[in-house]
């Protein structure tokens, strides 16, 4: 699976670098990369046009390919990663409740009743009212 994995990786890379060139070579509107290696020149391999329509066509099967990759790759993740066992949380060691004597309470006494007391004395009231505080 591993070897595999790596194979579809490489080619993934290889689909997405030849994009990058094909994309680069053809022939656009204004001066681009393709007319400086003679992309554009009348007397190709391929003719007036027919150099814009195979590195079209080579762009889409390759794009394609990158596509098809991308897919294959995410497929294989999504079964590593349930063959492998899940998630990062699924290898954390839960603790263990202690029980006996040396055992901390989980539930929390009522706090006692405060004793009779004398109420406590309202706040001052400030003297300057809100409006005239400077900002």
């Amino acid at each position: 699976m591993n070897m595999m994995f790596n194979l579809v990786v490489v080619v993934q890379v290889i689909s997405a670098l030849s994009i990058i060139a094909l994309v680069l070579l053809q022939h656009g509107k204004g001066a681009d990369m393709g007319a400086a290696f003679g992309s554009g020149a009348s007397g190709s391999l391929f003719g007036a046009t027919g150099s814009s329509n195979f590195m079209s066509k080579s762009t889409g099967v390759a794009a394609a390919i990158f596509f098809g990759a991308t897919l294959a790759l995410s497929l294989m993740a999504n079964q590593r990663a349930t063959t492998v066992g899940g998630g990062v949380m699924d290898k954390v060691v839960k603790p263990v409740p202690v029980t006996g004597a040396g055992a901390i309470p989980t539930t929390v006494p009522a706090p006692a009743a405060p004793a009779a007391s004398a109420p406590a004395a309202a706040a001052p009231v400030a003297s300057t009212p809100a409006g005239a505080i400077p900002k």
